[in-house]
């Protein structure tokens, strides 16, 4: 008899590197279909620059070699609270066939850990919708 985990996917959370931008740029197709995918160029200068900052990062839901969710985290300094950076979550994404698997929910979580460990005060997560069916899953996954 096979062995039922074998079927099971290989989920993997990290940060993304150079190598994914091809893939996380057809990712956001799934958030704003109705714009056209950012030039390579662009997005290598972007993530290059993104980079540059201590704790951020693009962060990527792996599953089986394919980026199924991803969310973009940025540490950003800060003069108060005892020079504490403070952190952002943006472009939150999770491909239409993946959706309401929990995969956001732990492409968030993970974020949210890795803003912790660099020492933010506070994360946050703006989102430029008004959806209410996006605010309840924000609500869920413990974002107010």
């Amino acid at each position: 008899m096979a062995d039922p985990r074998a079927a099971e996917p290989a989920l993997i959370l990290r940060l993304a590197t150079q190598d994914d931008l091809t893939q996380v740029v057809q990712l956001y197709r799934h958030l704003i279909p109705e714009e056209a995918p950012c030039n390579l160029n662009t997005a290598e200068a972007s993530f290059t620059q993104l980079m540059q900052w201590h704790g951020s990062g693009i962060i990527v839901a792996e599953i089986n070699g394919a980026i199924m969710a991803s969310c973009t985290l940025v540490v950003i300094p800060n003069l108060t609270r005892g020079g504490k950076p403070y952190g952002l979550i943006e472009n939150v994404v999770t491909h239409a066939d993946a959706r309401r698997t929990g995969l956001g929910r732990q492409v968030l979580h993970f974020a949210a850990e890795q803003e912790w460990a660099a020492g933010c005060y506070k994360v946050m997560l703006l989102t430029g919708t008004d959806r209410p069916d996006n605010h309840a899953f924000y609500a869920a996954a413990g974002f107010e």
